[in-house]
């Protein structure tokens, strides 16, 4: 079956040029909890005018709630989606589990979407959305062919693929740079880019982009994901001007049509609408590497020409029309009936009782021509048929008040809303009466970092990656294990990650750090305690309890937000803070040390990052001179930490918030810098050195 084609609107001009070249749905935000905060977006009225010229049109509408939202902020997030769902919205896309949950429950028959920041890129996340009423999966930019083709063979649920647009450079959901460095969450929809800005990698920051990847063109794929059976295909671009809208629905609806691959003139046309030093498509072919970065520059040629002839096209309103068949009845003595039917609608209108004719007796052929007549609308007549009696006039003003009449009926009947049903909101959960006192927990990127000494602080429990874990001969005594799962991994590595999983379980290993949904599938049965971490971003107490229904025994907390949030926030279950260390900025997939020569991505399976170059110390450097380390993870794939590490010891603040467990989390330091931190945050004291305070007190936009 032919995917459909989903294309950005980021303001009723931009819907229209989507519509009227080819879209089969468009997505759109409308309301304050959308990822494209900064887009043109819909007022109160045009949200609705939008479902309305679109559902008359046969497209369907997607309305964006794919932001994390903070407890106070889920009412008004459930009274947008109410609306939306009683206009007759298509679908809502999610990122928020606590929203996610509360729709599911107060909104029954609302499909729901989960949301490319939900950072799924593996069968078994896509099949546990699915299991919990998501209708479809947008899945990760970063998944290959062979992904995605695993994810649709494996996965009850509909697969959306981005084909075109903007790649960022960190895995969507997973970015915390503008948020930490510039107080403006990409999460929250105010992304500010920081990706688009010059670094430098072991060096200072020139004219260089090493996280500036080019836009992302499938448009040779089409054939191929219509056979995996992928569901839909996903234009990005809200941020992008009408007329860019225009030209890349219209290439990808002819490519689809059509099914082919894209011509030379074609491919023009798109790189002229909007593109990064050219195209790439490696993310698919399973590649990465120094060939998928590039710039778009301050001066690049505005294609007037390609622009305004896409413009003068949709504006004109008219290439987008519903096939329609009349059938109209004139019989001597009864009021006459038009029924006009689209194949699925069918209507019928009565007018008055037809006169006999004085002079000219009304023709069938007359009557056809009139009938046929439906500019201004939606509409076109393909064919007409004619029930007339002989010698019968009817006025042409009542014809075409017929004809009105009809259309207007049928606009009716395609735009109703479905019904569907809004049920009483569930409580707001409730604290968690057992839930431990407050202690530490340490995360270490390193094995070596975890001494005897640190141990002997008490932490309640030590979290080290697996695959450093399984590799290891023998583990320190006297601690409590937990271990780290890979953000990021694919269905291919399942077997291997299982294999470490039994092998660190045998070896005293209780318990496992999950990141991300589709870890859970993975551990279940396995005899482990599962404990969510940062990657789950946790935004509000709706979320803990549905970590909570899912079996996890504690989960944190997201670090964008404030002190007073997390304060404030129910805990249905075991809340964890970062409280020390270098935040995570970005989750990439290229690993930013190609520089080196022996550096080269493993295809064979993931590499232990400690070993090798990547495993070595290096940094990002930014045009201000701050200096981000790199961290490599599984996968050979790359973790970008803040410049400074987050200290809140001497702050009473963390205690006081309702955690039950405070995290610190080691990266580039030292086993005696560790062993340090943590006794001066037994102590209370004051911070060594340069630090932050993260945005537990500044909060972000």
């Amino acid at each position: 079956m032919k995917p459909e084609l989903l294309s950005p609107a980021g303001s009723p001009e931009a819907l229209r040029a989507a519509v009227q070249n080819g879209a089969d749905a468009v997505y759109l935000g409308w309301g304050a909890f959308n990822a494209r905060r900064g887009a043109k977006n819909f007022t109160d009225e045009e949200f609705a005018d939008a479902l309305l010229y679109c559902h008359e049109r046969g497209v369907r509408v997607f309305l964006t709630l794919n932001t994390l939202v903070t407890d106070r902020e889920l009412p008004a997030a459930l009274d947008t989606a109410a609306v939306a769902c009683r206009l007759g919205v298509d679908a809502v896309l999610v990122q928020d589990w606590g929203l996610f949950s509360l729709l599911r429950a107060a909104l029954p028959d609302l499909p729901l979407h989960a949301s490319t920041q939900m950072s799924i890129f593996t069968s078994g996340g896509a099949r546990e959305l699915s299991d919990d009423g998501c209708e479809r999966v947008v899945i990760a930019r970063e998944c290959s062919a062979e992904d995605t083709a695993a994810i649709c063979r494996n996965c009850p649920a509909e697969v959306e693929v981005f084909v075109h647009g903007a790649l960022c450079m960190c895995y969507s959901g997973q970015c915390t740079m503008s948020a930490v460095v510039g107080g403006r969450s990409g999460n929250r929809g105010r992304c500010a880019q920081p990706c688009r800005l010059p670094y430098g990698v072991d060096g200072p920051a020139k004219d260089r982009y090493p996280l500036s990847l080019k836009d992302a063109c499938l448009a040779g794929a089409l054939g191929d994901m219509e056979r995996m059976g992928v569901a839909c295909l996903k234009l990005e671009g809200r941020m992008k001007r009408p007329e860019y809208v225009a030209v890349v629905t219209r290439i990808y609806a002819r490519l689809l049509a059509e099914r082919r691959g894209p011509t030379a003139a074609e491919m023009a046309e798109l790189e002229q609408a909007f593109s990064r030093s050219g195209f790439t498509d490696q993310y698919w072919r399973g590649r990465t590497g120094a060939g998928m970065f590039g710039t778009r520059p301050e001066d690049a040629p505005d294609p007037k020409e390609l622009f305004a002839q896409a413009k003068a096209a949709y504006e004109q309103d008219e290439a987008r029309t519903v096939p329609v068949r009349s059938h109209c009845s004139i019989r001597a003595g009864v009021p006459c009936t038009l029924t006009v039917s689209d194949g699925v609608h069918s209507v019928t209108v009565c007018g008055p009782v037809p006169e006999a004719a004085r002079t000219r007796p009304l023709t069938a052929e007359a009557l056809s021509a009139r009938l046929q007549k439906t500019g201004g609308t939606a509409y076109r007549c393909d064919e007409v048929t004619v029930e007339l009696d002989e010698g019968l006039s009817l006025s042409a003003s009542a014809v075409n008040a017929l004809r009105r009449d009809a259309l207007a009926a049928l606009r009716a009947a395609r735009t109703a809303p479905p019904r569907r049903r809004q049920l009483p909101p569930p409580p707001p959960p409730a604290d968690d009466p057992a839930a431990p006192a407050l202690r530490f927990t340490v995360s270490a990127a390193r094995l070596e970092q975890v001494t005897p000494e640190l141990l002997a602080c008490g932490p309640a429990w030590v979290a080290v990656p697996l695959e450093q874990l399984a590799a290891c001969d023998a583990l320190p005594a006297g601690g409590t294990w937990c271990a780290v799962l890979p953000r990021v991994w694919r269905d291919r590595d399942e077997d291997a990650l299982r294999k470490m999983l039994r092998t660190v379980r045998s070896r005293g290993v209780t318990k496992v750090l999950a990141g991300n949904i589709g870890h859970l599938p993975l551990v279940r049965d396995m005899g482990f305690t599962i404990h969510g971490d940062f990657g789950l971003n946790v935004f509000n107490g709706r979320s803990l309890a549905y970590l909570r229904d899912k079996g996890l025994a504690s989960a944190c907390v997201s670090f964008e937000l404030r002190f007073a949030q997390i304060r404030d926030m129910p805990k249905p279950l075991p809340a964890e803070a970062i409280v020390y260390g270098r935040l995570p900025l970005m989750l990439t997939e290229n690993c930013l040390v190609q520089h080196c020569q022996s550096c080269r991505r493993d295809q064979e399976g993931p590499i232990v990052p400690a070993e090798g170059p990547c495993g070595q110390s290096h940094r990002l450097t930014d045009r201000t001179g701050a200096s981000f380390p790199l961290l490599p993870v599984y996968g050979h794939r790359t973790e970008i930490q803040n410049d400074r590490p987050l200290w809140l010891a001497d702050l009473a603040d963390h205690a006081h918030l309702g955690l039950s467990y405070a995290r610190l989390r080691f990266t580039t330091e030292s086993p005696e810098t560790c062993l340090q931190v943590f006794r001066s945050y037994l102590a209370g004291a004051a911070a060594p050195g340069t630090f932050t305070r993260g945005l537990y007190i500044r909060g972000v936009e």
